[in-house]
C-alpha cells in the first residue's frame, strides 16, 4: 500500500460518516446551535489549540525521526492556526487545551508511530470538511477576510494529512502496521462522527441527511 491508496481506503470505508460530517449541520453540532461569528471562531480556535497540545505530547516521546519532525512542524502550525483565528475575534480569547473533545481524546490514546500518523490522516479528512463548512459560513455572512483565512487553514490541514500518509510508507514495514494505521484513522473519524451525531441528537436533530 502507498500513501494515496491509504487515504483513498480510509475515505472510502468512512464515506458515510465523512459525508455527514461535511454537511451544514456540522457547525450546529460543534457550537451547540450557537451560530454566531464569535462562537464559530472560538470553537475553531479551541480545536486548533487542543491539537497543538496533542502534537506537543507526541513530539516529546516519538522515536522515529521523520515522524517527530512532522509532529513538531504540525504543532507549530496548529499554534499558528489558533493565533490566526483568535486574531479575527473582537474580544479576548482564553482557551483550555485540557478540555478535550472526543476526536482529540481518541488521538491522544494512540501510542505507536503508525497509529498516530494514521490518526492524523483521519483528523485531516474531518478537518477538511469542517473547514469547508466554516468557509461557507463566513461567505454567507459576507465576510471574505475570515472565509479566506479558513480556506488557507483548510489547505494546510489537508497537507498535514498528506504528509502523514507519506510518512506511513517509511514507517509501515508490513500489512499489520498498515492495518494499525487504518484502524486508527477510522477510529478518529468515528469519534468525531459519534460526537457530531450525539450533539445533534441532544438538539433534537437527525444527523442523517434528508433524501
Amino acid at each position: 500500500m502507498d500513501a494515496d491508496e491509504f487515504e483513498d481506503a480510509v475515505a472510502e470505508s468512512m464515506a458515510t460518516e465523512l459525508e455527514r460530517l461535511g454537511s451544514s449541520k456540522r457547525l450546529v453540532a460543534l457550537t451547540d446551535a450557537d451560530l454566531t461569528e464569535t462562537q464559530v471562531l472560538r470553537t475553531a480556535a479551541d480545536s486548533e489549540r487542543v491539537a497543538a497540545a496533542t502534537l506537543a505530547e507526541w513530539t516529546d516521546d516519538e522515536d522515529h525521526d521523520g515522524a517527530r519532525e512532522a509532529f513538531a512542524d504540525f504543532r507549530e502550525q496548529e499554534r499558528d492556526h489558533c493565533d490566526r483565528i483568535t486574531d479575527l475575534l473582537e474580544d479576548e480569547y482564553e482557551g483550555d487545551a485540557e478540555s478535550v473533545d472526543p476526536m482529540h481524546a481518541e488521538l491522544r490514546s494512540l501510542e505507536s508511530t503508525a497509529a498516530r500518523l494514521g490518526g492524523l490522516v483521519g483528523r485531516a479528512l474531518v478537518g477538511d470538511r469542517t473547514h469547508l463548512q466554516v468557509v461557507s459560513f463566513f461567505v454567507n455572512e459576507g465576510d471574505e477576510e475570515r472565509a479566506d483565512c479558513f480556506r488557507d487553514l483548510r489547505t494546510e490541514t489537508v497537507a498535514q494529512g498528506e504528509r502523514a500518509a507519506a510518512l506511513l510508507e517509511e514507517v509501515c514495514g508490513n500489512e499489520d502496521e498498515w492495518d494499525e494505521a487504518r484502524d486508527a484513522a477510522e477510529a478518529v473519524i468515528e469519534a468525531a462522527y459519534d460526537a457530531y451525531a450525539g450533539s445533534l441528537d441532544n438538539l433534537g436533530i437527525d444527523p442523517k441527511p434528508i433524501c
